[in-house]
């Protein structure tokens, strides 16, 4: 009988991320997957999905209007120890550092099955920043049993924590995977956006600065101060464009419509899907964001990164010189983004591709440690997942 895989996400990060490795173990020898979605991100979720030719087994949606951290985990802890009771997973797949992410691996924790944690490893040393997701992934670490990190660097913090060697493989980030499948796919048709898109109003002969946040950490004070250097930078360069896709979370709509939308060369645009979000990092002269995956991303394709946090948990990004730290003070983020757009050389610079984190392959390495992991505990792993509570 094929080995049940359970592979649990709900935010649209997770979903692009694990689509490459969901592709992969469809199609892998001796493994039966189940996809399940708790619709933390539903409306960009589904892009995904669609983008990358995927299916959900089930969707929770546990997702409501207004509602808390707490209120959330509480849902998923319900639901998923429902899921796992039905469906008896011989393993149980988990991404990264969402809330989702940790409530999955203690609903499986919980019901003695095994843990498979994508993108593990990675740490800033501060519960707060990020937070909660710093948390998140260290608590996953916790009571995972085997471990998938994007780099050697992410593999000793691990070390470091006491987990042991054998239950670490460093695989590259499945990231780079989604990312270079996208690319080839969009240069093999000369992919563009479509006329009645937002994007086909930009000028290809003007230079585009692609921007991304929605960080909790960076509510309030951070996101007013991002918003100001913004607005700051549009009003220095008239003939450049600055693109927007801003998350559907009510406080960052607030401040960033709040404070940018009379600006005319800001576009401020709605969540674009992973083809379309590909198509921008590609197009861009420079990526302003404080996103986790996209400091992957951009460096990944030659794309310079100024990352809009004070620190960061993939501190090997920062080593090939094409993405720096600016936090959310006003001054550094224009002076830094304003050396970009002057200087030719410092654009150069930081323009060459530097890909720590992965090479395209993640996810069949993934694969064949998952399989060999569980084919090696054959003859226990089926008592030991499906036992009761007691």
């Amino acid at each position: 009988m094929p080995f049940k895989v359970m592979m649990v996400f709900g935010t649209r990060p997770e979903a692009i991320k694990m689509a490459p490795l969901a592709r992969v173990l469809r199609r892998w020898p001796g493994i039966e997957l189940y996809i399940c979605s708790t619709g933390q991100h539903r409306e960009m979720l589904e892009q995904v999905l669609d983008a990358f030719e995927l299916e959900v087994d089930q969707d929770l949606q546990v997702m409501t209007r207004g509602q808390t951290l707490n209120g959330l985990s509480q849902q998923l802890l319900t639901h998923l120890d429902s899921s796992y009771e039905r469906l008896q997973p011989d393993i149980v797949l988990v991404h990264g550092d969402t809330t989702t992410s940790f409530i999955a691996a203690l609903a499986a924790f919980n019901r003695h099955l095994p843990i498979g944690h994508v993108e593990a490893g990675l740490r800033t040393g501060n519960l707060k920043a990020p937070w909660p997701e710093e948390a998140n992934r260290r608590l996953t670490g916790v009571i995972a049993d085997l471990h998938f990190t994007p780099t050697a660097q992410s593999q000793a913090n691990l070390l470091r924590e006491n987990v042991p060697v054998e239950n670490i493989e460093v695989t590259g980030n499945t990231v780079i995977d989604a990312l270079l499948w996208m690319r080839t796919h969009q240069a093999a048709s000369h992919w563009r956006p479509a006329a009645d898109s937002p994007l086909s109003v930009l000028d290809d002969n003007r230079r585009m600065v692609l921007i991304t946040s929605h960080r909790r950490e960076n509510f309030g004070e951070g996101f007013h101060n991002i918003c100001q250097a913004l607005a700051t930078l549009a009003r220095r360069y008239p003939h450049v464009q600055f693109v927007y896709p801003v998350h559907l979370n009510p406080q960052v709509q607030s401040a960033v419509y709040g404070l940018l939308s009379d600006t005319p060369n800001i576009y401020l645009v709605a969540p674009q899907d992973y083809p379309h979000f590909v198509w921008l990092m590609g197009r861009s002269h420079f990526i302003l964001s404080d996103s986790g995956g996209i400091q992957e991303e951009a460096p990944a394709i030659g794309k310079p990164l100024l990352v809009l946090r004070d620190v960061t948990e993939r501190p090997s990004v920062l080593e090939g010189g094409t993405v720096l730290l600016v936090g959310t003070d006003r001054e550094r983020i224009v002076r830094h983004a304003s050396e970009l757009l002057d200087d030719a050389q410092v654009h150069a610079r930081m323009s060459r591709v530097h890909s720590p984190c992965g090479d395209g392959h993640a996810s069949e390495r993934i694969a064949r440690r998952l399989c060999t992991w569980l084919a090696a505990r054959a003859p226990r792993t089926p008592a030991l997942a499906r036992a009761s509570l007691p």
